[in-house]
C-alpha cells in the first residue's frame, strides 16, 4: 500500500475534493447581466426560490447512521446520481468512509453520532436507492479499483445509454477522473486522465474501463483537462463538461470546456469531439467567459442552459450562484441571484453543487451540495467525531426569469 494511502487510512482524513473544489474556489468571470434574449432565442433563467429538501438529506443521514452493517457507506463527497431503467437511482461518491457509526448515548446538547478513527476510507463508492426513494445497499467498495500504484479514480457524472448506437440493450456509463499522488500544490492528486466505465444492467457489474483522454504527457499539470463534472443530453448528443486545475497554482480561476459524443458512444474515445471555439474538433478550447472550479453542474430547461457553481471569492465557501446560456458552448451570462445553503455548524464549507434532474418534478430542480470541515488541521478527528460533516445536503430550487 502506498505511503500516502497508509497515512490517510491511519488518520481518517477523508477530505475528498474539499481543497480541489473549495480552496480552488469556484469562480466564473461575470459577463454583462442577462435580461435580453440572444439571437437563436432562449429565456434567461436563474435561481428563484430555494428551500431545504429535508427528506433527501435525512435519508442519507438515516442510511449512514444504520449500524446493522459495517461495510456500507457512512459518509462521502463528490455526489452524483443517475436514474436506472427500473426506477432505482445509483448514487456515486468519491472519497468514502465505510464502517460502523456509533450513536451518542444521550442525544442532548453538543453530542453527535461518530465513527471510529480506524474506519475504512475508500476512493469511491456507489449506493443504490430504490424506486420509492429509500437507500437500500452499498455496492462492494471501492467500485472502481485504483488503476496503478499511487493513482485513484473518482467517479463523476453518469448516464444510461444504448450499449452501442441503435442497440436495444442499455448500460450505465460512468465518467471517472484519474489522479496521481503529488506534492504541493497537488496534495489532492495531479490530474491524469478521463475514463469511462461501463456497468451492466440490472446488476451494476463493472464490465470495462476505457481511457478517453490521457493527460499524463501534458507538461503543466495546471493545464490538464478532466471531463465529466456534469452531462447534458440534447438532440442525440451527450454534452460532457469539464475543466482544468489552474487554481491549484494560484491562478485567478480555472477554465471550463465541453465535449460532445453521439448517444451510445461515450466509451468510444474516437467519438469524442471538443469545442475549439468555432466548431467541434480534437483540440479543446476554453469556453468564452466561463471560469470555474473543478466541479460545477449544468442543466437544460426549456431551451436554456443553466450552470450552478459556488460564488466568487470568500463567498465561494458558503454561496451558490448560477449563470445561463442559450448553448452548451456559451457565452455564459451572470451571475444571477445567489443563495447560501444551510451549514451544520461554524468552521465548515459548502462545495460541489450538483443538479439531479432525475429527481425533478412539478417545476422543481433538486440540487445537492457537499459539506466538509474547512481547516485541514484536526479535520480527521472532526469528521469522525461528527459524521454529519461529511455527507451531502439537498435543496429544491425553482428557476425564474433572470
Amino acid at each position: 500500500m502506498p505511503e500516502d494511502r497508509r497515512a490517510r487510512q491511519r488518520t481518517g482524513t477523508g477530505l475528498g475534493l474539499l481543497l480541489a473544489l473549495v480552496l480552488g474556489a469556484v469562480l466564473l468571470t461575470a459577463l454583462p447581466r442577462g435580461g435580453e434574449r440572444e439571437s437563436g432565442g432562449c429565456t434567461p433563467r436563474g435561481l428563484g426560490t430555494v428551500s431545504a429538501d429535508a427528506g433527501l438529506t435525512d435519508e442519507f443521514a438515516r442510511y449512514g447512521d444504520d449500524a446493522t452493517r459495517t461495510d456500507d457507506w457512512t459518509g462521502g463527497d463528490g455526489t452524483h446520481s443517475v436514474r436506472l431503467p427500473d426506477g432505482r437511482v445509483l448514487w456515486l461518491f468519491s472519497d468514502t468512509y465505510l464502517g460502523q457509526v456509533h450513536r451518542p448515548p444521550n442525544p442532548v446538547g453538543e453530542s453527535y453520532a461518530w465513527r471510529d478513527t480506524a474506519a475504512p476510507l475508500v476512493r469511491n463508492s456507489a449506493v443504490v436507492m430504490d424506486s420509492k426513494g429509500r437507500l437500500e445497499s452499498t455496492l462492494p467498495a471501492p467500485l472502481f479499483p485504483d488503476p496503478a500504484p499511487d493513482q485513484w479514480r473518482w467517479p463523476v457524472a453518469a448516464r444510461v445509454e444504448p450499449r452501442s448506437p441503435g442497440s436495444p440493450e442499455s448500460v450505465v456509463r460512468v465518467l471517472l477522473w484519474v489522479r496521481t499522488a503529488g506534492q504541493s500544490p497537488w496534495i489532492y492528486g495531479v490530474p491524469t486522465a478521463t475514463e469511462v466505465a461501463t456497468l451492466s444492467l440490472p446488476d451494476l457489474r463493472v464490465e470495462s474501463v476505457v481511457k478517453v483522454l490521457d493527460q499524463s504527457l501534458v507538461p503543466d499539470p495546471s493545464r490538464r483537462l478532466l471531463f465529466g463534472t456534469t452531462l447534458v443530453d440534447k438532440g442525440g448528443w451527450t454534452y460532457v463538461f469539464g475543466g482544468d486545475d489552474g487554481q491549484a497554482v494560484s491562478r485567478p480561476a480555472s477554465s471550463a470546456y465541453v465535449a460532445r459524443v453521439p448517444e451510445g458512444r461515450l466509451a468510444d474515445p474516437s467519438a469524442w469531439r471538443y469545442w475549439d471555439g468555432s466548431g467541434w474538433g480534437v483540440k479543446p478550447r476554453a469556453l468564452r467567459g466561463a471560469k470555474v472550479g473543478s466541479a460545477f453542474s449544468v442543466v437544460q430547461v426549456q431551451g436554456t442552459y443553466v450552470l450552478f457553481t459556488m460564488a466568487t471569492g470568500a463567498a465561494g465557501l458558503t454561496t451558490v450562484t448560477s449563470y445561463w446560456s442559450c448553448s452548451p458552448t456559451g457565452p455564459w451570462h451572470g451571475p444571477t441571484k445567489s443563495f447560501s445553503p444551510s451549514l451544520p455548524r461554524a468552521g465548515v464549507a459548502a462545495y460541489n453543487p450538483q443538479a439531479h434532474p432525475e429527481l425533478d418534478g412539478d417545476g422543481r430542480l433538486v440540487l445537492s451540495y457537499d459539506v466538509n470541515w474547512l481547516e485541514t488541521t484536526g479535520a480527521s478527528a472532526s469528521i469522525n467525531a461528527n459524521v454529519g460533516l461529511y455527507r451531502p445536503r439537498f435543496v429544491t430550487v425553482r428557476l425564474e426569469r433572470a
